[in-house]
């Protein structure tokens, strides 16, 4: 109990910003007298409890069970030594793993909706999961062979600049793919991918290299979700696709946990399967260790669906309706501005940023402290939303012109800061786009676009969490150079020797 205590107070602390935002909005608004609902500050209220009871069993559920699963599973893979095994067991694991994200199980929903069903729930789904699961292998082979991740980033990111060009005249597809790229790596995938990369790389007998491989795999896996979506956009027409702001006020509570339980349970249920699967063909734990990993899974499950019915009945709607009135009473410079805030704060709340800062901290012995990570974060992923709503609002800017010089300036970076920091960075970006921003962020960037003359909420909303997903790997690269120049300064003579140093 004591750890959940800690783990709630922690949660208390993350979610309590975000909260009393959305308070100093609705008093902001009241004073121009344009309240919002109180039915929608009541069920918001309501929801942020719950995202702090389920958030806190959820990560109570991760560190008890997923983590260290994965980390049997990563050990395990290595150990046999075979590469079929280990291609074959990546690929099945990080299909179902990604097709099972809640995260992704929104946006895709998201995309079907607006889309009226023109690209499909499923075909979505499917799509990016398969992305996931080829650069998964990838980024397992590159650990088992110490295959640079800046030259293998160098590729995978070339043959996104490439599909990008061939599909141009479809700018929507690039922001829907820049979104999945972000939305797979979850609450789910994250905790399980990052506890594969520690299981994989603490095979190495060198500790400093395991320490770097540690990191980047989640920026790996995600870039095959960016390349899935891009070759779908040549299979599917789009001349007369439009977006159309659909109401969620109409689905029941009852509906709505029905809903949620069943993509809570297909969520854990084929991590369950893997892990028997593997137990009983491949290796054996203690029976400890096995009833430890069940209860973690099942308080997983658990905080899951408390967290993901606290973000549905209290925070999509309400983002939908602050988008819309800060445009009608604030107009467009103002929210830029909320955007700005929001994103500073919905990343504290996020699990999956919980769950990679504690594993960086730990890593690296705290030499990297987990506040400057989530700082860091803050920073780029408030930046990232202000500028996305900054492109709906001005006419005339493209996604492209944000997300073209941003990974171009990623990729160079990568060359100049330390490694640990490369995979850290590339990890981020996909870790801060989870379920609150899949949700609110969105949400709030839609209801600005149906609110704004002239804008599409398909082709100008979307493409939020594409920027969520790039402006943390810049920030947390720029803070590698700045640990880089901390450790020039401590040791000018023995950069090379021990410890953390230039090349942590």
């Amino acid at each position: 109990m004591s750890v959940l205590w800690d783990k709630a107070k922690e949660v208390l602390i993350a979610v309590l910003p975000i909260t009393g935002v959305v308070l100093l909005i609705q008093l902001f608004f009241g004073l121009f007298g344009i309240p919002l609902p109180g039915v929608m500050i009541g069920r918001f209220l309501l929801g942020a409890l719950l995202v702090i009871v389920g958030l806190s069993v959820f990560l109570l559920g991760v560190e008890i069970g997923i983590t260290p699963l994965g980390t049997n599973i990563g050990a395990m893979l290595s150990k046999q030594n075979k590469l079929w095994l280990l291609a074959v067991s990546g690929f099945v694991v990080g299909f179902f793993i990604c097709i099972a994200e809640p995260d992704l199980q929104i946006l895709a929903g998201e995309v079907s909706a607006v889309t009226a069903g023109q690209i499909g729930k499923m075909l979505m789904l499917v799509t990016v999961s398969l992305g996931i699961a080829l650069m998964l292998v990838a980024g397992h082979i590159r650990i088992v062979y110490n295959f640079p991740i800046r030259i293998l980033l160098v590729i995978l990111y070339a043959i996104v600049l490439i599909l990008a060009l061939l599909t141009r005249d479809k700018p929507e597809f690039l922001a829907i793919s820049f979104d999945a790229s972000g939305a797979t790596t979850g609450a789910l995938t994250v905790p399980f991918i990052l506890a594969l990369a520690l299981g994989v790389s603490g095979m190495k007998k060198d500790s400093k290299a395991s320490e770097e491989d540690s990191f980047g795999l989640i920026g790996i896996s995600s870039v095959g979700a960016v390349i899935g979506v891009l070759v779908l956009g040549f299979f599917i027409k789009t001349e007369h696709m439009t977006g159309v702001l659909s109401s969620k006020a109409s689905a029941s509570v009852l509906d709505m946990i029905s809903n949620i339980t069943k993509d809570s349970f297909k969520a854990i249920i084929p991590i369950i399967i893997i892990f028997l699967v593997l137990e009983f063909v491949v290796f054996r734990i203690s029976k400890r260790m096995k009833r430890r990993i069940f209860v973690g899974l099942i308080y997983t499950c658990l905080g899951l669906i408390l967290f993901l019915f606290g973000v549905n009945i209290g925070f999509m709607e309400l983002g939908v309706e602050i988008g819309r009135t800060i445009i009608s009473s604030g107009g467009p410079a103002w929210s830029v501005v909320v955007g700005f805030v929001l994103g500073l704060v919905t990343i504290l709340a996020e699990p999956a940023v919980y769950v990679l800062t504690h594993q960086i901290e730990d890593v690296t012995a705290g030499y990297v402290p987990r506040k400057v990570v989530l700082c860091a974060l803050s920073i780029g992923v408030g930046a990232a939303v202000g500028l996305s709503v900054l492109r709906i609002t001005v006419p005339g800017i493209q996604l492209w012109h944000f997300l073209l010089p941003g990974f171009v300036l990623a990729v160079v970076l990568s060359f100049i800061t330390p490694k640990l920091f490369v995979g850290i960075g590339f990890d981020s970006g996909g870790v801060a786009s989870g379920p609150m921003t899949a949700t609110f962020v969105l949400a709030f960037s839609q209801g600005v676009a149906d609110a704004i003359a002239g804008a599409d909420v398909f082709k100008d909303a979307f493409g939020m969490i594409a920027m969520v997903a790039m402006t943390p790997i810049l920030a947390l690269q720029i803070l590698g150079l700045i640990f880089k120049n901390k450790s020039k300064a401590a040791q000018p003579a023995s950069l090379s020797e021990g410890g953390h140093n230039e090349e942590i």
